[in-house]
């Protein structure tokens, strides 16, 4: 009976992942006319077309460093790809996100696993019974998921017990895919191979927290651990290493800040570095509680952090605009003269 009824919630769980998400292909359609077009409009539509045109800036100034700062889930909304491919082309020399965006998402379907569509209305209960995780109308094999947070032990287990930085751990799992991913088109990996770094301030809020949880309780006396001080001293020297920067932030939360932060930092440790020149936010926060999934980038000015003259906030569900706004630098192709700085290996 037992066997019956297993078999049973097999087929419920394949029939309810059956439709996988597919990730845009930002060089599959030009952008440009559509951009151009929405920049003699008004509202959101023109504000994505100066976001854009700031963005095209930051590619085409020879001295300007862009950094991608990454929170919320359009990773496993279907921007998967489009990621990697900002890597890919040279148009994102470093990347601060959440833990979700790089293990949970990206991690998870290097690893080979998917994400499906499903809908904001399931029935969560049965969802719980079938073992699937819902996130709004995108599912998740609750199983799969554990096997990453395996993984991410296994990559722990193998590394000498010391603190590291988040960029250093992650290098260590774009490493890994290199020699055992099932798909090789992962912001992971991408980065990885072109020394870009990736930050992660808070880490262990994803499955790979309980991947470390994992092994620090199998090695209790003798485990690795994540430093955070050590990722903003280390986020802090790609700024003042960088001079001119850029940032490119989809959503807000603790990546946003973080990355803001390091002009403040610098300061501190008694280097004078010039505000993020450019700035552009992509987000459905807004700032009635008095924030914007922390500042708004003209209140951030006042913290020193980002200069007001390039800067644009789209208030826009991110999943929905990003590609136009990416397909378009892609297609001007102002990447194609910019320089790789490679800033991982200042940390060689």
């Amino acid at each position: 009976m037992n066997s019956i009824l297993e078999q049973s919630e097999a087929a419920s769980k394949r029939a309810v992942l059956s439709t996988e998400v597919e990730h845009i292909d930002i060089t599959s359609f030009d952008a440009r006319p559509l951009i151009d077009a929405m920049g003699k409009m008004s509202f959101t539509s023109r504000d994505l077309a100066r976001a854009t045109e700031i963005f095209n800036e930051m590619l085409a100034d020879e001295n300007c460093s862009i950094v991608l700062s990454l929170a919320g889930s359009t990773s496993a909304g279907g921007c998967m790809r489009l990621y990697h491919d900002l890597i890919e082309h040279n148009m994102v020399d470093a990347v601060v996100a959440t833990g979700a965006s790089i293990v949970d998402m990206d991690f998870f379907e290097a690893m080979g696993f998917k994400h499906y569509q499903g809908s904001a209305d399931m029935d969560d209960r049965q969802l719980r019974s079938l073992y699937i995780d819902r996130i709004y109308d995108t599912l998740i094999d609750e199983e799969q998921l554990q096997a990453c947070d395996h993984a991410i032990k296994e990559i722990a287990d193998g590394l000498a017990a010391r603190p590291y930085s988040s960029r250093e751990f992650i290098q260590e799992m774009g490493r890994w895919c290199t020699e055992n991913a099932m798909k090789h088109e992962s912001l992971v990996e991408v980065a990885y191979r072109h020394d870009v770094p990736i930050f992660c301030p808070a880490f262990t809020d994803s499955s790979a927290g309980f991947g470390l949880v994992l092994h620090q309780e199998q090695s209790p006396e003798s485990h690795m651990t994540i430093d955070s001080i050590r990722d903003f001293r280390e986020l802090t020297q790609v700024k003042i290493e960088a001079g001119t920067t850029g940032l490119l932030m989809i959503g807000g939360g603790v990546p946003k800040n973080f990355v803001q932060d390091t002009v403040v930092c610098a300061e501190i440790l008694g280097k004078e570095v010039e505000m993020h020149k450019y700035a552009v936010q992509i987000t459905v926060a807004d700032s009635r509680d008095g924030a914007c999934s922390s500042s708004t980038l003209k209140e951030a000015c006042s913290w020193g952090k980002v200069d007001i003259a390039r800067e644009q906030m789209v208030y826009a569900e991110a999943s929905s605009v990003l590609p136009l706004l990416a397909s378009d630098a892609w297609h001007r192709g102002l990447w194609k003269q910019r320089e790789r700085r490679h800033f991982s290996r200042l940390f060689s």
